[in-house]
């Protein structure tokens, strides 16, 4: 977002292993204080929430555009205002050019992020959610009321928020939806048709960083 101004908010249990960085013109940090969780997914299931709140507390009347990005995420190339549009989702890279019966919804009927075999037609990766206040205000307000339904029932659904995500983006088409070039996996080896990866989830031991399956 070069030419934009940008305020990064940075959601952590751990305060004091946050580097000091310095940041270029018209670019802050706010480092945000959240709970540890002896689950991995406990932490991935509080995203819609933690993003509600934000928008309510902080970015109403502050901010024109919001994008959501994994901690772990790494920029190699260019990303700017070529991605910015109403709501905007990102393509999981592993599911970029197979048939939805292959997609990892949530298949369970009790679940509120249902989707039935015969319906869906992108697969779309939680690590990405984008666009303007009041589109992924309804948006994670949405997904978080349903995860609260889903917990009443003891139901997690197959993939956290992301299968709520992907519910939510079935009858709510996202204005853009950008290429697995925004959203890449290093792990898997990037096909000769794509010709940048932009940003990319990176090479990491899960054994170490998440302490349970």
């Amino acid at each position: 977002m070069v030419g934009y101004r940008v305020h990064y908010y940075l959601f952590t249990d751990r305060l004091d292993e946050v580097p000091t960085v310095t940041l270029g013109e018209e670019r802050q940090l706010t480092v945000i204080k959240t709970d540890t969780s002896n689950r991995w997914q406990e932490i991935s299931l509080r995203r819609m929430e933690m993003i509600e709140k934000l928008i309510e507390k902080e970015l109403t009347d502050k901010a024109d555009y919001i994008f959501s990005l994994d901690v772990d995420s790494k920029f190699y190339a260019h990303w700017g205002a070529e991605s910015l549009g109403d709501l905007v989702g990102a393509l999981h890279a592993w599911f970029f050019g197979t048939s939805r019966e292959q997609f990892t919804y949530e298949r369970r009927p009790e679940s509120q992020a249902f989707i039935p075999f015969e319906e869906g037609d992108y697969y779309y990766g939680g690590a990405v959610i984008g666009g303007r206040l009041d589109k992924v205000h309804k948006l994670v307000k949405t997904c978080r009321i349903q995860l609260d339904v889903d917990r009443a029932n003891h139901i997690e659904a197959a993939w956290q928020e992301e299968s709520h995500l992907n519910k939510y983006f079935l009858y709510n088409k996202p204005s853009k939806v950008l290429s697995p070039e925004y959203l890449w996996d290093d792990k898997k080896v990037k096909p000769s048709y794509m010709k940048v990866v932009r940003c990319s989830q990176v090479l990491k031991n899960y054994t170490e960083v998440r302490s349970n399956p």
